[in-house]
């Protein structure tokens, strides 16, 4: 299956978004788990720029607009009582309305939190994480490095402190 990154993008503006082959990863890191799953604290990652909107503002997705290789490097939290009518959504590069109308898709605290009521996780973090996956790029690539000196250390800092065991992420 062929996967269209630039569906729901303008096709004037496509051009400027295609990553070349040789720039994509291709090894996935993975980590073994050092318990298994039904013992462990799980946190959700997305990559589907969304935000609670009784907690916090959306993402600079007017900055967004005007400078098309720019992606906002921050990032929401969200509890675990998230509820569908709290969530934003405003990505340049994903169909919103899929995830307003089911925020699951790209954040499924409710799927975890019916795993974890089955006894086949073992908790939810207290607290779950939403990036805006697309970090720009230009000829030389993306500038991901306030994203990766910064923001991915925060999270990950939070993470260890509420002892998390595992990260799910939900790319878009």
């Amino acid at each position: 299956m062929v996967v269209d990154d630039n569906k729901y993008l303008p096709r004037s503006f496509a051009a400027m978004f295609q990553v070349p082959d040789d720039a994509r990863v291709s090894d996935v890191p993975f980590t073994t788990l050092k318990r298994h799953v039904r013992e462990s604290r799980i946190a959700l990652v997305t990559t589907a720029g969304i935000w609670n909107k009784d907690t916090a503002d959306s993402f600079d997705y007017e900055r967004e607009k005007r400078e098309p290789l720019w992606g906002d490097p921050t990032y929401r939290v969200f509890g675990n009582d998230l509820r569908q009518e709290q969530v934003g959504a405003g990505h340049l590069h994903l169909n919103n309305d899929d995830v307003l109308a089911d925020f699951n898709i790209a954040l499924p605290i409710d799927r975890l939190r019916e795993l974890v009521t089955a006894g086949e996780a073992g908790s939810a973090a207290n607290h779950h994480y939403s990036f805006m996956g697309y970090q720009g790029g230009g000829p030389s690539g993306p500038d991901t490095t306030e994203w990766e000196t910064r923001y991915v250390p925060e999270v990950v800092a939070r993470m260890r402190d509420e002892g998390v065991d595992a990260v799910v992420v939900t790319p878009t």
